[in-house]
């Protein structure tokens, strides 16, 4: 284990369970409440939805508690902990976009940003790979 854990963590097979229906699951395990301690957000393309925790909490006991749990079990969800990582995929970018633009957007302390060490730019995918100089600069 990392000495920083993730505050992330992914849900999948989540298509039996709305969101509304999630949010309350994940609230009845973890004893937080939505929106103030923790965000979810659905990717339905792949049938996920990726929980934020805002709140500081243990995701690795709290994955634990979801495998036990009756629902999640009933739902054949499965949680995991989303690992750290220092690239992301920008994907709908504009033709015009250029890699210096790439780069102080995603440095910007007010987007969530850190130090970039590399943009790949994919110009036929309207895409880019952003290399951050650790894992903090990826929120």
């Amino acid at each position: 284990d990392s000495a920083e854990a993730s505050p992330l963590v992914v849900f999948e097979n989540i298509k039996r369970c709305s969101r509304n229906c999630l949010q309350m699951l994940l609230e009845n395990i973890s004893g937080l409440t939505v929106d103030a301690d923790f965000t979810v957000e659905l990717i339905p393309e792949i049938n996920v939805a990726v929980v934020t925790f805002i709140k500081s909490i243990d995701t690795k006991e709290f994955v634990k508690k979801c495998s036990q749990d009756k629902r999640v079990r009933e739902f054949k969800m499965t949680a995991r902990r989303l690992e750290l990582t220092q690239t992301i995929k920008a994907e709908n970018l504009p033709d015009s976009v250029c890699a210096d633009y790439l780069t102080v957007y995603f440095e910007s302390a007010r987007s969530g940003g850190g130090p970039v060490s590399d943009v790949q730019l994919f110009p036929k995918e309207n895409s880019a790979i952003i290399t951050f100089c650790d894992h903090k600069g990826n929120t």
